[in-house]
C-alpha cells in the first residue's frame, strides 16, 4: 500500500513535531514535509504533491483560510484538514467554504487525527464532533443583517442608543428595534450578553 502523503502546516515547531510523533507509527501514513506559514505551504505543495495538508488557521503572512483557497485552486486533488486550538463559527464556516474537507480541534488530535486523515483521503468529510455540534446548533439561527451588525459593533464600543443612532443616521427607536431583533436572534439576555456571544462566534471583533 502506498502511504498517504501528509504535509503539516503550523507556525509552532513543537506542534509539528507532536503531529509527526502521533502519525509516525502508522504504516499507511507518511509526513513528507512541513511548513510554517501559508506561503510556504503553497510552495511545499508544489514541490511535494501531498495527498493531505494539515493546516493551522492562525499564521503570520498568509492566513490559513487564504492558504486553503490557494492550495485548492492550484492543487484540487489535495485534501485539507484544519487543525486549530479554537475556532469561532465564522472561522469554521470560512475554512469549510474555502475548501477544507476536515476540521479538528487540537485538543482532540490524539483521538481523532489518524481516523480523520484516512476518512478525508477516502473522499469523506472529517469534522470533529464538537465542531459539528456547533455548526448544527447555529444552522437554524437567523443571520444578523448588515445593519444589525453595524448597530452591534457600535454598541460593543460602549455607545449609547443616541450615539449609535447619530452615527448610523437612524432614529433611536430604530436602534432599539434592531437591538430587540439582535437579542432574539442570538438568544442573548441583554446588550452585553449579545456582544459576548457575537465575539465568541466571530461575528464581530473588539
Amino acid at each position: 500500500m502506498t502511504p498517504i502523503r501528509i504535509l503539516t502546516v503550523d507556525d509552532h515547531p513543537l506542534l509539528r513535531e507532536g503531529i509527526a510523533a502521533v502519525l509516525g507509527n502508522q504504516p499507511d501514513l507518511s509526513v513528507v514535509g512541513e511548513a510554517s506559514n501559508g506561503y510556504e505551504a503553497v510552495e511545499r505543495c508544489r514541490a511535494l504533491g501531498p495527498d493531505i495538508v494539515l493546516m493551522d488557521l492562525e499564521m503570520p503572512d498568509m492566513s490559513g483560510v487564504e492558504a486553503i483557497r490557494a492550495i485548492r485552486a492550484l492543487f484540487p486533488q489535495t485534501h485539507i484538514i484544519v487543525l486549530t486550538a479554537h475556532g469561532s463559527d465564522a472561522e469554521i464556516l470560512g475554512a469549510l467554504n474555502a475548501g477544507a474537507a476536515g476540521y479538528l480541534l487540537k485538543d482532540g488530535l490524539r483521538r481523532e487525527l489518524v481516523d480523520t486523515i484516512r476518512r478525508v483521503h477516502a473522499g469523506q468529510r472529517g469534522i470533529s464532533p464538537a465542531v459539528a455540534q456547533r455548526i448544527v446548533e447555529h444552522q437554524a439561527d437567523d443571520a444578523l443583517t448588515e445593519r444589525e451588525l453595524a448597530v452591534l459593533v457600535s454598541v460593543a464600543a460602549g455607545n449609547s442608543n443616541k450615539i449609535v443612532a447619530d452615527r448610523l443616521s437612524i432614529s433611536e427607536e430604530t436602534v432599539k428595534s434592531h437591538m430587540r431583533s439582535i437579542l432574539s436572534k442570538l438568544g442573548a439576555n441583554d446588550r452585553t450578553h449579545a456582544v459576548t456571544i457575537a465575539v465568541k462566534r466571530g461575528l464581530i471583533s473588539l
